[in-house]
């Protein structure tokens, strides 16, 4: 089921980001930040989950801006991440 992301998810979420992290195919970044940095950093809106039957969180998308420039005004980056629990 493919719901909105809350506050509440974010543990899975960060968890998620991890394998990322680990792998090198998913970001750069060296850890993961936290629930405030992370939210800083991404639209409010647009922002879902990926939970099975069990309830577990197995990937999230969400929506970054591109640009503080006006002429990118309602221009997004999406970034999706899926764990490695749901890969085939």
């Amino acid at each position: 089921m493919i719901r909105e992301m809350t506050a509440a998810d974010w543990p899975a979420v960060k968890r998620i980001y991890e394998e990322g992290i680990v792998t090198g195919f998913a970001t750069f970044e060296t850890e993961a930040p936290s629930y405030e940095e992370w939210d800083a950093t991404h639209l409010a809106v647009c922002r879902f989950v990926y939970v099975n039957d069990r309830g577990e969180v197995l990937g999230w998308i969400v929506l970054s801006p591109v640009s503080d420039r006006c002429v990118y005004g309602g221009v997004a980056e999406e970034t999706v991440y899926v764990s490695e629990k749901a890969r085939g």
